[in-house]
C-alpha cells in the first residue's frame, strides 16, 4: 500500500511523471513530461527531451509485466553510440509521480528494468520489465561440469590486470565493424571469451567480448561479439584481457589455478547415466574412475 502525499487529495493537483534511469556503470539520468526541469535526490529531471513511456501493466502472480519508453536521439543524455554499445542493457528505471510545485510530494509509482532496445529510424523503443524478470534468472551455485565462477572475479582470484593476461597496443587491421588485428602474436585461443576495451578513438571506453580468434605469423585477429556503432579505425587503441571456456583443462594448465576451480569436472554426463552394466567391462566395478 502506497503513502499518498498530503498534495494529492485536493481538488487541483500540478502532477508530472518523472523517470530515474540508472546504468550499470552508475550514470544517473532524469527525464520529465513537464514542461520545465525538476530537481530533487539530487537528480535533474530534464524536460523537453522527447522521451515517452506507456503506464506500465502489472497483475498477480509472477508473470513478468512492464511496459514501453520511447523518443528520438536527440537527447544530450542518450546517444546512439551508448544505445548500440551496451550501455543501456539492464538499467535501473524508477517511475514517479510528482508534484511540481512541491517536489517533496512524490509517490514511486513502479520500478523496473531496461529489456530489449529496438531502433527506428532516428528514434528508439526500450522495453521496460517489471523487477520480476530477475525470478527467472539463476541464482547460486549450479552442479555442473564447467567452472561457475567469471575470469577475474574473486572466486577465480585471477588478476587479469597483470601483463600476464592484458595486451595493451593498438589497431592495425580492421573491416570497421567486428573485426581487429593487434601486432602481437599469442596462443591460440588465448583471447577467445575475453573482452577488449577501446580506450582511444570514436568507440572510447566500450568494452566488448570476444568471440573468437585466429591469426597469422605477425599479428592475432580476434572477432567481436557485437558490431562497434562508431566505425573502428587503424590506430585505435585497445586493451584487451584474456578469455576461458570455463573447463578444468583450461584452468589446471593454462592459468595453474585448479584449487579455485568452481565445477564439478568429474560429474558424470548424460552417456553414463544410461550406460549399462556388463560383465567384465572395464571401470564398472564401483569404485572411483580417477584412482
Amino acid at each position: 500500500m502506497r503513502n499518498i502525499p498530503a498534495s494529492f487529495t485536493g481538488g487541483a493537483m500540478t502532477l508530472a511523471r518523472c523517470w530515474r534511469l540508472t546504468r550499470k556503470d552508475g550514470v544517473v539520468l532524469g527525464f520529465t513530461d513537464h514542461d520545465r526541469d525538476i530537481l530533487f535526490d539530487g537528480v535533474t529531471y530534464a524536460a523537453g527531451t522527447g522521451l515517452e513511456a506507456a503506464d506500465m501493466q502489472a497483475e498477480l502472480g509472477f508473470a513478468i509485466t512492464g511496459g514501453e519508453a520511447s523518443g528520438a536521439l536527440s537527447s544530450p543524455g542518450i546517444t546512439e553510440a551508448d544505445i548500440a554499445n551496451g550501455h543501456y542493457d539492464g538499467a535501473k528505471i524508477d517511475l514517479f509521480l510528482v508534484d511540481w510545485n512541491r517536489v517533496d510530494q512524490r509517490i514511486l509509482m513502479e520500478s523496473g528494468a531496461i529489456g530489449e532496445i529496438r531502433r527506428m529510424g532516428k528514434a528508439f523503443a526500450a522495453e521496460i520489465r517489471s523487477l520480476t524478470f530477475q525470478l527467472d534468472e539463476e541464482r547460486g551455485r549450479l552442479f555442473r561440469l564447467g567452472c561457475s565462477a567469471d575470469l577475474g572475479d574473486a572466486q577465480c582470484g585471477i588478476a587479469l590486470d597483470s601483463s600476464v593476461w592484458r595486451y595493451d597496443g593498438s589497431v592495425v587491421a580492421t573491416d570497421g565493424r567486428v573485426s581487429v588485428a593487434v601486432s602481437q602474436v599469442f596462443e591460440r585461443d588465448f583471447f577467445t571469451g575475453g573482452s577488449l576495451l577501446f580506450t582511444s578513438g570514436a568507440n572510447v571506453g566500450t568494452r566488448v567480448e570476444i568471440q573468437a580468434q585466429a591469426g597469422t605469423t605477425t599479428s592475432t585477429v580476434l572477432t567481436l561479439w557485437q558490431a562497434m556503432a562508431l566505425p573502428i579505425q587503424i590506430g585505435d587503441a585497445v586493451s584487451l584481457r584474456a578469455g576461458c571456456d570455463k573447463s578444468f583443462k583450461s584452468c589446471r594448465d593454462r592459468f595453474q589455478n585448479a584449487i579455485n576451480f568452481r565445477g564439478f569436472p568429474h560429474m558424470p554426463g548424460n552417456d553414463f547415466v544410461i550406460l549399462s552394466v556388463s560383465d567384465g567391462a572395464p571401470g564398472m566395478d564401483g569404485g572411483s574412475f580417477f584412482r
